[in-house]
């Protein structure tokens, strides 16, 4: 199997877009909003429709506090 030296910035971008991706899927999954799951899965766009849905079209909207408090979260899994 070949391997492609690809530029460090698109991991950095495709690690990007999959971390907000799957909080947008998992958000959306748990507020029972089919057509955005829809939508976040089908649509590759590095986390700008998955950021605009979390912080302004989900049920529960995603904060920055909610944010912070996943570092403690982090930290103590380490």
């Amino acid at each position: 199997m070949p391997t492609a030296n690809y530029p460090l910035w698109l991991y950095v971008v495709g690690l990007w877009s999959l971390v907000w991706k799957g909080i947008a899927l998992w958000r959306s999954s748990k507020n029972d909003q089919k057509l955005w799951f829809v939508a976040i899965l089908v649509i590759n766009t590095v986390g700008i429709v998955e950021i605009i849905y979390l912080f302004k079209f989900a049920k529960k909207k995603l904060t920055i506090e909610e944010i912070k408090s996943w570092k403690k979260f982090l930290k103590k899994s380490n």
